[in-house]
């Protein structure tokens, strides 16, 4: 499932393109993805103000105070085409522009799913309420994890994938994370010292910027809003490489299985 760069890739290819279009047409070749989609003709007659990211979300600002809200689920894509351009395989929502290009949707799985909300009340939906900060943002810092964390039985990688502590850290950038600060997975979240938390915070930040500035991650079916696919994959310390030695100690990595997710984790570098 793409995670948050990958997510923040898409935005930030998409959000120049589309800023200012106005949507004059809109065509759904089905009525659901993951969920029934909202009657998208709302839209027809509204400029595309901005494209902005909340957690895994994109968000499409639009005219008149909505917000489309869209997740892009496993496999879920967005291309910008000439409105001559045939309709493609799994393509399932088009919107028109007045440029002449139209915002396509592709999804083979259809586990992306669409809402259109209300831009004033979008922090108390409840795809929104409970989220934690962004990653990225002041509010994630040594002190909020700190305090995340404390009294924590629970696994420090449970805590920093959980939406409610802060959002967007998916699977991969977890473990990379936790690679780069020293810390095994499995460590309970309230038995490390603040200092190390300290690193985990950073490191969490760095790991994400960084894939951001790649691309993101070639997973699957990820693939950017041009097409091309992400290339942090090719940086990755830890994920996808049991049995292959440590890129510090040597050692080989290890993997394990936490809430059904594999971990994986070097153990001379992680306690």
């Amino acid at each position: 499932m793409p995670e948050l760069p990958e997510v923040e890739t898409v935005r930030s290819g998409l959000a120049p393109l589309l800023q200012n279009r106005q949507i004059i047409r809109v065509t759904a070749y089905r009525k659901n993805l993951r969920y029934p989609l909202p009657d998208l003709s709302e839209l027809i007659g509204r400029k595309i103000m901005g494209v902005a990211r909340r957690s895994k979300y994109l968000l499409f600002e639009v005219e008149g105070g909505k917000t489309v809200v869209w997740h892009l689920g496993m496999t879920g894509q967005f291309h910008l085409l000439s409105q001559e351009s045939e309709k493609g395989a799994h393509e399932h929502v088009r919107l028109d522009l007045d440029d002449g290009q139209s915002l396509r949707y592709r999804d083979a799985r259809r586990f992306g799913y669409a809402g259109l909300l209300d831009a004033a009340t979008l922090d108390r939906h409840p795809w929104f309420a409970r989220l934690g900060p962004e990653p990225l943002s002041d509010s994630f810092s040594r002190d909020f994890l700190a305090a995340s964390c404390n009294g924590r039985k629970a696994p420090i990688k449970a805590v920093i994938m959980d939406a409610a502590t802060v959002v967007g850290v998916g699977n991969i950038y977890a473990a990379e994370s936790l690679f780069r600060a020293g810390i095994h997975p499995a460590r309970a979240a309230g038995r490390i010292s603040e200092k190390r938390l300290a690193l985990l915070a950073v490191s969490i930040k760095q790991v994400l910027l960084e894939a951001i500035e790649a691309g993101g991650s070639t997973i699957s079916d990820f693939v950017k809003a041009d097409g091309k696919p992400g290339y942090f994959a090719h940086r990755f310390q830890v994920y996808g490489r049991e049995g292959a030695p440590c890129f510090r100690c040597a050692n080989r990595v290890k993997r394990m299985v936490q809430a059904g997710r594999s971990s994986f984790y070097c153990p001379g570098c992680q306690h």
